[in-house]
């Protein structure tokens, strides 16, 4: 059965903490039901502070209600349940945030791609199968209800070096993704998008801010805080306009001017196209 109050419900995988949690969060204070995804359940598990029991506790506190999930996106069979989960639950899933990525610690060491751990090509499972195992599972419940919106979390990383080549192959490969599936769920009302973060205020980003203050203090002076793409995100649902944007890798402090959404200190964050490059434009071609 459907939510008996028509309240959103939304998936944000990825959320004990970064990019994950903020989205979670704003989307939590407009009301809605979010199962957040994580590994970590307890402080001190992992290396950053945050775990999903926290993330989903702080949802509840902010109006919505949180729901916390322990989920391997490594492990289809996992997703595949929680997906089942949501249908059973609520009957309905009108938001899927596909955030979650397997970020190495030497993400941002300097050096060749060589000279570093070929971990960091885990971000190609966990990150870019991840999110088409989990848009998979969320499509089927979307078509059948004929609406939703599907969002990857995206970078400029896509377009300019960024973190070497496993980390710009992950993010382009959500741009091309969004693309090709908008194309197939067209017919079915269901809007996808990959949405492009800027520097964001985040548990890792304060660890790095820390260790290079020189590198980094221009960037952070001008970083979205993490609920920022999450404001994004609940205005592109509201507007009206899901189906127009649907296909689109969209640089979300553009959209954010375009919807008349500001960052939760009231700024509005700066685009950054014109110093780290712009979409690309895909063909509109079509072959079956």
């Amino acid at each position: 059965m459907a939510n008996a109050n028509s309240k959103r419900v939304a998936l944000v995988s990825g959320a004990s903490r970064g990019a994950g949690k903020g989205i979670a969060l704003a989307l939590g204070a407009s009301g809605d039901t979010v199962y957040v995804t994580g590994r970590t359940e307890n402080e001190g598990d992992a290396p950053l502070p945050g775990t999903v029991h926290a993330t989903a506790e702080e949802i509840s506190q902010r109006g919505g209600l949180g729901i916390a999930v322990v989920c391997d996106h490594a492990d289809d069979a996992q997703v595949a349940s929680l997906l089942a989960r949501i249908q059973e639950e609520q009957g309905q899933l009108d938001i899927l945030v596909n955030n979650v990525a397997d970020i190495h610690d030497d993400l941002i060491k300097p050096g060749g791609f060589w000279t570093k751990s070929i971990g960091l090509a885990n971000i190609l499972d966990v990150g870019l199968r991840s999110a088409y195992v989990a848009s998979y599972y969320a499509a089927a419940i979307m078509v059948a209800q004929k609406r939703g919106l599907i969002v990857n979390t995206g970078s400029f990383g896509a377009r300019c070096y960024m973190h070497g080549p496993a980390y710009g192959a992950q993010k382009a490969g959500l741009d091309k993704m969004a693309w090709d599936m908008a194309h197939d769920l067209k017919p079915h009302n269901v809007a996808v998008i990959s949405l492009w973060m800027g520097m964001l205020k985040t548990e890792r980003t304060a660890v790095a801010v820390a260790e290079a203050p020189d590198q980094y203090a221009g960037f952070i002076e001008m970083a979205e805080s993490a609920e920022f793409p999450g404001r994004v995100i609940d205005a592109l649902f509201n507007s009206g306009n899901m189906m127009q944007k649907s296909g689109q890798t969209i640089i979300g402090a553009e959209l954010a001017v375009e919807l008349g959404i500001r960052d939760i200190d009231g700024k509005q964050p700066p685009s950054h196209r014109d110093m780290l490059g712009e979409p690309v434009q895909f063909s509109g071609a079509v072959v079956e």
